[in-house]
This record gives C-alpha cells, structure tokens and sequence, in this order.
C-alpha cells in the first residue's frame, strides 16, 4: 500500500522531498501473516460479501428494488443542497 506523504510548504523544501520521492528506491512492505483463525473468518466473510447481493436481489422485488434506487439517486441529488 502506498501513502501520500505531506510535503512541506517551503517551496525549496518542497522540491527537495519530491526529489527524494522520485529517486528513492521503493521499500518493500513486511508482509503481515495472518493467525489461522483470522484467515479463516476472512474466507468466510468474504464469501458472504460476494453472495450478499445476489441473494439480495432474487429476495426483493422489481418495484422494491426501484424504489430503493429512486431513494438513492434523490439523497445523491440532494447532497449539494
């Protein structure tokens, strides 16, 4: 995973961090490993995601579901008011 470093404000400064960014070698990331248990309530969680909203959609209807996504799209709509 790659995070965005704050650069500094001083433009000088700034321009030697960026330099610095762009000629250091990437780091490798120790590779956290996970305890049994953990590993296995992931498979499962994410098995349940990826099933959730299939199972989601044969249980509602076609008029529920539409209203479901006409209440969506309003409160996006709505956001910048």
């Amino acid at each position: 995973m790659i995070r965005s470093r704050k650069l500094p404000k001083d433009t000088n400064q700034r321009a030697l961090a960026v330099v610095r960014l762009a000629t250091e070698e990437p780091q490798e990331q120790p590779t956290e490993k996970l305890n049994p248990i953990s590993e296995y309530l992931a498979t499962i969680g994410r098995k349940g995601g990826l099933k959730g909203g299939i199972a989601r959609k044969k249980a509602l209807s076609q008029k529920r579901r539409t209203e479901i996504a006409r209440k969506a799209a309003k409160s996006r709509w709505n956001k910048g008011k």
